[in-house]
């Protein structure tokens, strides 16, 4: 199953809801980032939010960051995506390894700690969007959750899952429901009764439940209808040339000083892990362009 998104609106508009499989990009980032377990469940779930909450942006050039700073021994999580749903992220520590819970499943909860997210829109403006929440629960999908309540003042349920053990990723996914103004109480009863004991989306996606079809469990009898569905990917913007434009930014004096060291500079991408290189020479090339703008 490639890795998509879903996007539906049921309830004559008034509930809207993303679901989403993202298996492989989970995977990719496990495999670019050597994240341990826990790290890949972690930044998974953060990247699969960041897919289906780019799908809320208005603007073809809109873009989402989300930014997850705990106490925990992961460190933070930032993820980033654009509205097509192309995702990038880390964790600051990918190697963290704790315990299994006394239940046996990954202590995520106690690799985040407590801290708070920010939600990060750039649509174009002077200033961004910033919202921000604390985290309440270090589980991610709980926090987001939160956030929505209280930054978007969006009533939502989010579900994120991700099955992953030492050969990497068996599946990974979630799900956002959201209710809008003018929701009706009946509808609102029968998405919380319907929430209630609802599978794990690992579980339901391990047995090859489409996103669709756990849309269409949680949303019968309600007219879903669905509005979009597009794929989603682990893909980063870095390149050469930004590298390069970074590096003129820093100004003529600091690439001067690059130069007297003879080493020249290496720069490395957090999001993909990616390391450019510009030798003596590139350098130079660099501040002669500086100056010749002059």
């Amino acid at each position: 199953m490639n890795d998509y998104i879903v996007r539906v609106t049921a309830a004559e508009g008034t509930v809207r809801a993303f679901a989403s499989v993202s298996t492989e990009l989970v995977e990719k980032a496990r495999q670019i980032h050597g994240l341990s377990p826990i790290a890949t469940s972690a930044l998974g779930r953060t990247l699969t939010a960041a897919g289906m909450m780019s799908k809320m942006l208005k603007g073809d050039k809109d873009k989402l960051t989300i930014q997850i700073k705990g106490d925990g021994p992961l460190g933070g999580i930032v993820v980033a995506s654009d509205s097509k749903a192309n995702v990038r992220g880390y964790v600051h520590n990918p190697s963290v390894d704790l315990p299994l819970t006394e239940r046996g499943k990954l202590d995520i909860r106690t690799a985040v700690g407590y801290g708070h997210i920010n939600v990060i829109k750039d649509m174009g403006l002077k200033e961004p969007y910033v919202g921000f929440s604390d985290l309440v629960s270090g589980e991610i999908a709980d926090d987001l959750t939160y956030y929505f309540a209280t930054s978007e003042q969006v009533p939502s349920t989010v579900s994120l899952g991700v099955l992953v053990d030492a050969s990497g990723v068996k599946c990974a996914g979630g799900f956002i429901i959201q209710l809008m103004p003018g929701t009706e109480e009946e509808v609102i009863e029968k998405l919380e009764e319907r929430l209630i004991g609802f599978p794990p989306i690992s579980k339901l996606l391990s047995e090859g439940t489409t996103p669709e079809e756990i849309l269409e469990r949680l949303l019968d009898g309600m007219d879903p209808k669905v509005i979009e569905k597009v794929p989603c990917s682990f893909t980063c913007t870095c390149s050469r040339d930004r590298m390069e434009r970074n590096l003129i930014s820093i100004g003529k004096d600091d690439l001067l000083e690059i130069l007297e060291d003879g080493k020249g500079a290496e720069l490395h991408c957090h999001f993909c892990n990616t390391k450019y290189n510009f030798t003596h020479n590139d350098i130079e090339k660099l501040v002669m362009e500086i100056q010749n703008k002059k």
